[in-house]
C-alpha cells in the first residue's frame, strides 16, 4: 500500500525535486570561496555528475551560475543583482516608514513610496489614514507606467535621451486620462522641467481628480533607488508641501548613506495651480 504523503515538507525542502537539487548546488557553491569543479559539487550534493551537470547548465543559462572554465563553476552575477534589489527594497522601506508617517501627519494626505521595475513603478509602502479623504486606487504592490506618474518621471529624468526615446517606442506612451502625456516631445520637455526643479508632478495624468508631487531617494552611491510622493485631490494639493516633501526624501536618502543635498530647486517653482 502506498505510503501517505505528509502534509508538511521536511525543513528546507520544497515539493519539487529539481528545485531542491538546484538549491543544494547553489548552497555548495556559496560555501566555497573559489570556483568549484563538477566532481566536487557532485560529491558535496550527493547528485550524480550527469544530473548536476544538467542542472548547472540551466543555471548558467539563467546567469545564476558562471562557468569560469570547462567543468568549473561559481555563483553568477544575477544572484548579486537580485540580492542588491532585495537589499535596496528592504533598506528603503525600513528607512522611509517613519519619515513617511511624519509627512502624512503634516499634510493629511497619502504618502507613497515607489520603486522602478522595468517600464513601471511599483508601490512598496504607503502612509495613509481615514482623514486623508481620498480613495487610493492603487494599493501597495500596484503598478503604473513611468510617464504617467510623478515618481516615474523622476526615473525617466535620470535616464539619457536615447533611453527615454526607447521607453517611448516600447510603450507607445499610452494615456489613461485626457491630461496624460502621450507625445515624445512633450515628455522630453516635462523631464527637462523635472531635472531643473529637482522634483516631479503628475497633473491628473494617471487618475482623474488626483495630483501628485514626488522627490527622489538616493542610496550611498548617489543612485536613484526610489521616489517619495504625496497624492491629493486636485483641488487640495499645495505648494507648501514641496519643501516638506524634498526634506523628507533627503532625510531618507541620508539614512541610506547619501550625502545630504540642497533640497530647494535652482529657481523658485511657479505655484502648483499655475503650472498645472
Amino acid at each position: 500500500m502506498p505510503r501517505p504523503r505528509s502534509n508538511t515538507l521536511d525543513q528546507g525542502k520544497t515539493a519539487i525535486q529539481v528545485i531542491d537539487r538546484m538549491v543544494s548546488l547553489l548552497d555548495a557553491l556559496a560555501a566555497q570561496p573559489d570556483p568549484v569543479s563538477l566532481k566536487e559539487l557532485s560529491v558535496r550534493t550527493g547528485l550524480h555528475p550527469s544530473t548536476a551537470h544538467r542542472i548547472l547548465n540551466d543555471l548558467v543559462t539563467a546567469r545564476f551560475v558562471d562557468r569560469s572554465d570547462p567543468g568549473i563553476y561559481q555563483l553568477g552575477i544575477r544572484l548579486l543583482e537580485l540580492g542588491n534589489l532585495v537589499k535596496t527594497r528592504l533598506n528603503v522601506r525600513d528607512a522611509a516608514l517613519g519619515p513617511m508617517r511624519e509627512l502624512h501627519r503634516a499634510t493629511g494626505q497619502p504618502v507613497n513610496l515607489s520603486i522602478r521595475q522595468g517600464d513601471e513603478i511599483v508601490y512598496i509602502e504607503r502612509a495613509l489614514s481615514e482623514r486623508s479623504g481620498m480613495q487610493v486606487v492603487r494599493a501597495v504592490g500596484g503598478r503604473a507606467p513611468l510617464h504617467l506618474t510623478s515618481v516615474g518621471k523622476l526615473f525617466l529624468a535620470a535616464d539619457d535621451t536615447r533611453s527615454v526615446r526607447a521607453y517611448g517606442a516600447r510603450t507607445g506612451l499610452a494615456g489613461h486620462t485626457r491630461n496624460s502625456i502621450t507625445e515624445p516631445a512633450k515628455l522630453e520637455r516635462e523631464l527637462a522641467l523635472v531635472r531643473a526643479r529637482g522634483y516631479a508632478r503628475d497633473n491628473e495624468e494617471l487618475e482623474p481628480g488626483v495630483r501628485c508631487i514626488a522627490a527622489g531617494i538616493r542610496d550611498d552611491s548617489g543612485r536613484l533607488v526610489a521616489g517619495l510622493s504625496i497624492s491629493a485631490p486636485a483641488e487640495f494639493i499645495q505648494d507648501d508641501w514641496i519643501d516638506q516633501l524634498c526634506l523628507t526624501a533627503d532625510q531618507i536618502s541620508s539614512a541610506l548613506g547619501h550625502e545630504r543635498r540642497d533640497c530647494a530647486p535652482p529657481m523658485h517653482p511657479p505655484p502648483i495651480s499655475a503650472s498645472f
